[in-house]
């Protein structure tokens, strides 16, 4: 099978320019005709004029008597000036046209009529006083929106008002969506059965018809094709001799024996740029046949959003006479460092909120499958391809993904992982709604050093002193020095070894790991259930290095319970709470403190003190208990100030 070979890659503007400068992009969409009422956020294709002056009449403004100014000249409170009622002074409401002759309207409150047929005034009336005059508002032949103008509802009232009834827009873009890859399943289908070994739900193509959406376009879904060039390339003829403006394949956009798009768009047309030096996102295909672009996306989710935000949505902007926008961005601190490949430009998404006076920035899952980090990602950073990356606390910009105000609303925990943590924001968020909350594993170690260097509101811990017995108090006092912090229980929970349904290799504690081919899987270094481990490994006299396994380290609890889950390992020690919620089978070690290490000149902090309320629900509470593994008689009290 032929390959083509990533020989000529662009930089992002290199791509973007010679893909966007390649099309007349509102030629390629064309105008249509539409009702004026049916215009809510189309764009005019041309200026539009008015038909109707708005008032077509001159009309009282408020309701009183209609009058001709000059008759009401030199009338004060000394001297009133009397007027003959339907001759001199006619009674009007709000929006009557005025009676001939008359240019101005005295308001009710300032009528005196002492006798019948008599109006009296105290005060003079300027010409067109409380007058909307004929076209006030609109003239009859003025311009009304420009070209290029996206229609907000006003527009439509006032287009309406003006007397156009029907208005030339752009047509709206179009696009075609082919999803490829014989490994796909639909997700309909996934619905009535799990997908089986070597299969993936297919999702992209839903993912991308939302981003089409929300950038004003029309997804227009195409069949799933398989992994073979001729069925890809009839789909994209299909697709171009329909009405679509813009075609994107996804999938197979990548070098491999079974990537077949950047052949199928060299067949029909030319290929503009093969592999974008970003991350994610490489194997981005950009070509053109005939006049229409065709796209060849990235598989791989945050690799497609990538491919669609740099190019698709921009194109999709210009189709609609806009200029590409830029987000609003932000100045941070990454919350620790971000190593990046040199020659690559990466796009890191995080986490943001505010901590003090700067805005710190948490990174999430960097993998390109990893979809779940575009749904918590607050802002994009992106690292240049010509440094090895980012040391923490050097401060760079983010490009913002939600508004501005959610940076300061943003509870920021770090620390231990913890499965109570995954459901902490959903309750706080019922109290108070107005708070966010982002939390980042990285181990109880790395909490504290995170406080000290300011880079969380607070930390999970549960380190264990190995000459006490006591939980964490040593560790803030050694990491924490100068700094007044509290320690407020979260729980305490049974840690123990996560193994398979029905323990079929029958382990019953630690020592057991010491036994030939049993895997191993271990949480990273400086972790609280690490220094659990390898407290119980040297009471035990076990050497760590005679453990499979012991080097292959995961960040969360739930992470270790899937290796356990899926076969890639025996055991792992972890939480009761995570082995109950995968199925598996548990073998206590050690009933252990949770605590959250918070400075106390935080507990003032709105965001806190709603952590600190909903610590102390009884629904909370409740809700931590069901999980199993925990007891919250202690949640919310202090265990340690200091």
């Amino acid at each position: 099978m032929k390959r083509k070979i990533y020989l000529d890659m662009k930089t992002l503007p290199e791509a973007r320019e010679l893909f966007l400068s390649s099309f007349d992009w509102t030629a390629i969409v064309g105008t249509e005709e539409i009702r004026t009422s049916a215009a809510l956020g189309r764009v005019t294709a041309e200026p539009v004029f008015s038909v109707y002056s708005s008032p077509g009449y001159n009309g009282a403004a408020m309701d009183g008597i209609a009058v001709r100014a000059d008759e009401t000249f030199g009338a004060s409170e000394e001297a009133p000036v009397r007027l003959v009622a339907g001759k001199q002074a006619h009674h009007v409401n709000t929006g009557q046209p005025l009676p001939e002759g008359c240019n101005a309207v005295i308001m009710i409150e300032q009528v005196h009529e002492p006798d019948p047929g008599v109006v009296e005034i105290t005060a003079a009336a300027y010409p067109w006083q409380h007058v909307r005059r004929v076209g006030e508002d609109i003239v009859s032949r003025e311009l009304v929106l420009a070209h290029h103008h996206r229609f907000a509802a006003a527009d439509v009232a006032a287009l309406l008002t003006a007397g156009v009834f029907s208005v030339r827009v752009l047509s709206r873009p179009r696009v075609a969506v082919i999803p490829t890859g014989s490994e796909l399943v639909d997700w309909r289908d996934a619905e009535k059965a799990p997908p089986g070994p070597g299969k993936i739900i297919e999702t992209n193509s839903v993912f991308l018809a939302g981003l089409i959406r929300e950038a004003g376009g029309d997804p227009v879904m195409m069949d799933r094709q398989p992994d073979r060039e001729q069925d890809i390339r009839a789909a994209v003829n299909d697709a171009l001799e329909s009405d679509v403006h813009m075609v994107v394949v996804n999938a197979g956009a990548s070098a491999g024996s079974k990537d077949h798009t950047v052949h199928v768009i060299d067949a029909l047309g030319e290929v503009l740029v093969h592999g974008v030096t970003i991350m994610p996102g490489k194997p981005t295909i950009l070509g053109k046949v005939g006049r229409r672009p065709v796209v060849g996306s990235p598989g791989y989710p945050v690799s497609a959003w990538v491919c669609f935000d740099r190019f698709v949505r921009p194109a999709l902007e210009l189709m609609q006479g806009s200029q590409p926008r830029d987000r609003e961005t932000i100045a941070v601190v990454p919350a620790r460092l971000l190593p990046s490949k040199l020659g690559h430009e990466e796009f890191i998404r995080v986490h943001l909120g505010r901590v003090g006076d700067r805005v710190v920035a948490t990174p999430l899952k960097r993998g390109a499958g990893t979809i779940t980090s575009l749904t918590r990602a607050d802002g994009i950073i992106r690292i240049p391809s010509e440094i090895e990356g980012l040391d923490e606390g050097r401060e760079v910009q983010a490009e913002l993904l939600g508004p501005r105000s959610a940076v300061d609303r943003t509870l920021i925990i770090v620390g231990s992982h913890d499965v109570t943590l995954d459901i902490l924001g959903d309750h706080i968020r019922r109290r108070a709604p107005e708070v966010l909350v982002s939390a980042s594993n990285v181990g109880s170690l790395a909490g504290l050093i995170a406080i000290r260097e300011g880079r969380c509101h607070l930390g999970g811990t549960h380190l264990l002193d190995a000459q006490t017995g006591e939980y964490n108090v040593s560790y803030v006092r050694k990491h924490l020095q100068g700094r007044r912090v509290r320690l407020v229980t979260l729980a305490y929970r049974q840690q123990g070894l996560m193994v398979g349904p029905g323990n079929p290799e029958s382990i019953s504690g630690l020592a057991d790991l010491t036994r030939g081919g049993l895997v191993f899987v271990n949480r990273q270094a400086g972790s609280g259930t690490r220094v659990l481990l390898d407290y119980h490994l040297e009471k035990l006299g076990i050497v760590p290095a005679s453990i499979q396994g012991y080097g292959l380290e995961e960040y969360t609890h739930m992470a270790v319970a899937v290796q356990v889950l899926s076969g890639g390992a025996h055991a792992g020690l972890g939480i009761l709470a995570a082995a109950k919620a995968l199925g598996l089978d548990f073998v206590p070690v050690a009933t252990e403190r949770y605590d959250l290490c918070i400075p106390v000149d935080f507990l003032d902090d709105p965001r806190v003190a709603a952590l600190l309320h909903t610590l102390a629900s009884d629904r909370f509470k409740s809700t931590v208990a069901d999980l199993g593994g925990y007891d919250v008689t202690d949640m919310g009290t202090t265990a340690w100030e200091g």
